[in-house]
């Protein structure tokens, strides 16, 4: 086996040196997050960016489950998260199939439109006038329904199916297989890995849900964990620790308490990306060239 070129092995040692670096950047923020959670007042106080706390502390966390505000709000996300993931799914999938095949004969124009969505948006109050004339305000609908197809996500979708060779097709078709049983029972294993890694793209889109919550949304016991975690970082600094229950709680900094929601909020979504990561660059990277 020949050795690498000198050249070669410097560009992987700046490549290795870069990529470590963008890691740090991105990780050691997160990292900073969950430890300043856990840390003591004393520590949390004495350092400006805090690692790896040395002494650990529970009351953070005491404090926000101290109610059932936190857990209700994290279980409508999840709610929102799993239903409105199924919805996009569906509907996205529902849409990609004919329009990647060669028979459907107004695809061009559909997709026009599709594309024209990407370009051209109505904007915030037209989307407000639609949601309420349909009478979804102060629902979850209107935070899963509007936002069923994502067109990007559709497109690679599409791209997806193409790549499927049509003689599968004909050969379910000789076998009495319909359009329905084409696509749930033939098509969609087959697109696995897309619909896998769109499935984690509308997860974490359902799951950051949060201007339209705020519009959508008028009773604060109904708000999403996103919401939620702005009210808590726009009041923590006017007494809301104080407000509680937890014992010894004044002593708890407003800020170890956002770290904690901040904490909580994300921690579920990061759970999901292990199951999908297989799936991840095949379903991105096949889905987005045209076969």
């Amino acid at each position: 086996m020949v050795d690498k070129s000198f050249s070669r092995h410097v560009f992987d040692i700046i490549n290795t040196i870069l990529l470590l670096l963008f890691a740090a950047v991105t990780v050691l923020p997160f990292i900073h997050v969950i430890a300043s959670s856990f840390a003591s007042v004393k520590e949390y106080n004495s350092k400006d960016f805090l690692l790896i706390p040395t002494e650990f502390s529970l009351k953070a966390y005491e404090y926000i489950f101290s109610t059932n505000v936190l857990p209700k709000s994290l279980g409508i996300t999840v709610y929102i998260t799993v239903l409105g993931t199924l919805i996009c799914l569906a509907f996205t999938a529902t849409l990609a199939y004919p329009l990647s095949r060669r028979r459907f004969h107004y695809k061009r124009v559909i997709m026009f439109l599709i594309v024209f969505t990407m370009i051209f948006q109505g904007g915030m109050i037209p989307d407000y006038l639609v949601v309420k004339e349909m009478g979804l305000m102060n629902s979850y609908w209107s935070l899963m329904l509007p936002r069923a197809i994502i067109a990007f996500y559709l497109i690679i979708l599409i791209n997806f199916f193409r790549n499927i060779p049509e003689e599968i097709e004909e050969s379910a078709k000789m076998d009495g297989c319909g359009d329905w049983t084409m696509l749930i029972r033939i098509m969609i294993p087959l697109a696995l890995p897309a619909i896998a890694t769109l499935a984690l793209f509308y997860a974490v889109f359902q799951w950051n849900t949060y201007m339209h919550a705020i519009l959508y949304i008028n009773e604060t016991d109904r708000w999403p964990i996103q919401v939620l975690l702005r009210q808590i970082v726009m009041v923590s600094q006017a007494g809301f620790v104080e407000q509680g229950s937890v014992e010894g709680e004044s002593s708890i900094p407003p800020d170890t308490v956002k770290m904690a929601v901040i904490t909580v909020a994300t921690a579920p979504i990061l759970c999901v990306y292990p199951f999908l990561q297989k799936y991840f660059v095949k379903g991105a990277m096949v889905g987005s060239v045209k076969g």
